[in-house]
């Protein structure tokens, strides 16, 4: 099961007591004040682990809490600190505080960060010995571990995200690519969940593909799959924009580019920056290939795409027209920054 959201109890070790003891001995009824420091209570740190893909592992348990320090013994002995609690999670994870809303990390590839610290073991009697204080009846009490109530969410990173309405055909593509199965069926949001996936052009060049939940007019607002969605979409490098050559709904793919792009826009003006391509899908929809270069014209024509816009007309399911594809995806997430501008499309605000 993908879980992309948790909602969790962190609490850090609290550091042990200090120790309040006097040596005893043979021959040496009263010796001096030997009480050990308490050692240091353990941290919970996150982790990044390219192994983890989702945060499952959080829907069972709640309250995550470190290992306290050891007391201080007598001896001068000092008690030993407590091990951290490392807790692994996907690339992409957001920790927030659930509390304040406020950013405590985000965690990239090879991330690793203390998010709640262990508490300061307390000083032991020995510690407060002196001239005027041979005989100290003070030890401390070792300091609470810092706690917080925390949500984490998962943005997926990927190099690819596939964009596109409900029944585009976006699971059937990954299929294609990838060694994924996701669920495929003709009906809406099939996808509830990303699907990941990597495709391999040669065993020195592989992508990350995320199949994310179909996207529909006013998700920006939170319809339909909405936010779910869209937040998923930021981390990925590339958007592979797929149109259903023929919807069944009626419409155009022109008007189902159009309002998927709105909705980017409205969401977060930079992800319509993003570097694009344009996969016009079900080409075996269509007769031959006259009608197949006719199809992109008019596309190209509808939305008034330069000549550096690329349109291609693929098959998922008959798996045709993919290597190119994987070409031209791979070339343009190895792009220089300066050169992966998406053109040749405005927003409907920019064109008045």
């Amino acid at each position: 099961m993908f879980v992309d959201r948790a909602i969790i109890q962190l609490t850090a070790g609290k550091g042990g007591d200090g120790c309040l003891s006097f040596y005893r001995g043979k021959g040496i009824p009263k010796g001096g004040p030997d009480g050990g420091d308490g050692g240091k209570g353990g941290d919970i740190v996150f982790a990044t682990d390219s192994g983890v893909n989702t945060l499952y592992d959080f829907r069972g348990r709640q309250h995550w809490r470190a290992k306290n320090g050891e007391q201080g013994r007598g001896k001068s002995q000092f008690g030993a600190a407590a091990d951290d609690l490392v807790i692994r999670v996907p690339e992409g994870t957001l920790i927030f505080d659930n509390e304040s809303g406020e950013l405590i990390a985000d965690l990239g590839p090879g991330d690793r960060r203390v998010i709640c610290r262990g508490g300061i073991g307390g000083r032991g009697n020995e510690r407060f010995k002196s001239s005027t204080n041979q005989v100290p009846l003070t030890a401390e009490r070792g300091e609470p571990g810092e706690a917080f109530e925390a949500r984490l969410d998962l943005k997926l990173i990927a190099d690819v995200g596939f964009l596109g309405k409900p029944n585009a055909g976006k699971s059937t593509l990954l299929k294609a690519l990838t060694h994924a199965d996701p669920k495929i069926a003709a009906y809406p949001f099939t996808t509830l969940s990303p699907q990941l996936g990597i495709a391999e052009l040669d065993p020195s060049r592989r992508l990350v593909l995320a199949d994310i939940p179909g996207l529909i007019e006013g998700a920006s607002s939170g319809a339909g799959l909405g936010h779910d969605f869209l937040r998923h979409v930021e981390r990925t490098r590339v958007l592979l924009h797929l149109l259903d050559v023929a919807p069944p709904d009626g419409s155009s793919p022109a008007d189902n580019y159009t309002a998927i792009r709105e909705e980017l826009f409205r969401y977060a003006p930079a992800l319509a920056e993003k570097p694009e391509l344009i996969a016009l899908n079900k080409n075996d929809l269509l007769l031959d290939d006259e009608e197949r270069a006719e199809a992109v014209r008019t596309l190209r024509d509808e939305l008034q795409l330069d000549a550096a816009t690329e349109v291609l007309c693929i098959s998922g399911g008959a798996r045709d027209g993919l290597e190119q594809l994987l070409q031209m995806l791979w070339d343009t997430v190895h792009v220089d920054d300066e050169q992966a501008a998406t053109p040749g499309w405005r927003s409907a605000d920019d064109a008045d």
